[in-house]
């Protein structure tokens, strides 16, 4: 007779209790390899990684540099969206870290990374979450292009 089992019910095919690993907000360059160790778990088959650069033009202007800044209020903001993808996907680890402060091009803004038992929850869980941070976390974003004139980009 074989061996079964209900696989839904397997604590492994479940959210982690505390899933939430590393939010930070920082001046100094951001690290791929600090991300997707954060989120390192036995449990996830399936890991979605999602980095976000400084691109060389925004809207046919050339972007020269840029600089993030942030409200007082921003890791509040980032565990609040963190918390929610946690409670909408089965979660076993979660990370995100965005950059403030004058960055070039080419330069990482925001890594942000999910772990889950199955790919397509990874996949799910980690566009919302760069979603919606990038459409709810109080960071703005000031764009000095080639020609000298420049723009505020604020969330939301």
């Amino acid at each position: 007779m074989a061996h079964t089992h209900d696989a839904a019910h397997h604590p492994g095919e479940q959210g982690a209790a505390d899933p939430i690993r590393l939010l930070a907000v920082r001046e100094t360059p951001l690290s791929l390899d600090e991300v997707f160790a954060a989120v390192g778990d036995s449990a996830a088959g399936g890991t979605a990684l999602f980095v976000g650069t400084v691109r060389d033009h925004d809207g046919g202007s050339d972007v020269d540099r840029l600089g993030y800044s942030a409200h007082p209020s921003v890791e509040a903001e980032m565990r609040r969206i963190a918390e929610r993808v946690t409670a909408e996907f089965p979660v076993r680890a979660l990370a995100a870290v965005h950059r403030v402060g004058d960055l070039r091009v080419g330069d990482l803004a925001v890594v942000v990374a999910v772990s889950c038992p199955h790919r397509g929850e990874a996949f799910s869980a980690c566009r919302k979450l760069i979603d919606d941070l990038k459409h709810e976390v109080p960071i703005w974003k000031h764009q000095v292009f080639a020609d000298g004139t420049d723009e505020w980009v604020g969330a939301g």
